[in-house]
């Protein structure tokens, strides 16, 4: 108990400095969207695409494919939606995305493209520790018994990291402004939080590492009318920060926020395809 005292003092401490304002208000036009830069940039690459190539995956020690030759590109900073039947390998694609796995064959990288929209570079292995995962029903994978714990509970032990933990506290406030868990007590039980908040803190936990691609699984499973409401103007706000891949059954309700679908077809065949609402 005496570290997580120690720790909220720490937090406190820096919340002082950081201000307490909600997600980012700023708008992204249209042409931001697009990843359109003014005449007077500099900047000789335009925008990145995180992409799966010809990526094939076979569980260790079987004959069955789980994925036969899957291509996707997502754009930075938008928002990618899967769809699909159960068992398809939708949740397979995401695990690998998040090296949870490695591809049989084919590769998942970060490629970058100049204003003639030819690629700028080689292409980049997209790193592990780049990409934040939610599962579906995230609370499930709780250890700690309050929300300041459970958010550290990956960070550094030793003494010497007192920078590592003050620039990990800085981001954690950051992500808790993300997310609108302002109001939250860091010494309360995290199952004591409503459905909708739960969500919102295994979603801050994520972003205390700021990824550059964020991937969840069924994200608005087993909520109510106004959590599902509020994940989804979340969600809407975080797009306006991060890239988002999302996996979901939940088609009408994310649909607005959809900047490019896929569709998972039985035997692990992606395509794209507009949503069917």
């Amino acid at each position: 108990m005496a570290s997580s005292v120690s720790g909220l003092k720490f937090l406190k401490a820096w919340k002082a400095r950081e201000p307490t304002s909600t997600v980012p208000s700023r708008t992204i036009s249209r042409q931001a969207l697009s990843f359109r830069k003014s005449h007077s940039s500099t900047t000789k690459c335009q925008y990145s695409c995180f992409e799966v190539r010809d990526v094939s995956y076979r569980p260790p020690g079987t004959q069955l494919s789980l994925l036969n030759g899957v291509n996707l590109s997502l754009p930075q900073k938008s928002f990618g939606l899967i769809f699909g039947r159960s068992g398809s390998g939708k949740t397979t694609l995401l695990q690998l995305l998040a090296g949870l796995s490695k591809p049989t064959s084919g590769s998942i990288c970060v490629q970058r493209y100049g204003n003639d929209g030819n690629p700028s570079q080689p292409p980049e292995p997209l790193p592990s520790e780049r990409v934040g995962i939610v599962f579906q029903f995230p609370e499930r994978y709780f250890v700690a018994d309050n929300v300041l714990d459970e958010v550290t509970f990956g960070w550094p032990r030793q003494k010497g990291d007192l920078q590592v933990k003050e620039h990990l506290a800085l981001r954690l406030q950051q992500a808790i402004n993300w997310v609108g868990l302002n109001g939250i007590l860091l010494d309360k039980d995290p199952q004591s939080l409503s459905g909708g908040y739960k969500r919102r803190l295994a979603l801050a936990i994520q972003l205390v590492q700021i990824p550059d691609l964020l991937i969840l699984d069924e994200p608005l499973a087993g909520l109510d009318w106004k959590a599902r409401a509020d994940v989804v103007k979340l969600l809407e706000n975080l797009k306006k920060e991060l890239t988002i891949l999302v996996v979901s059954h939940d088609l009408k309700e994310l649909a607005a926020l959809v900047d490019r679908s896929w569709v998972m077809e039985m035997g692990g065949i992606l395509r794209e395809e507009p949503l069917p609402v």
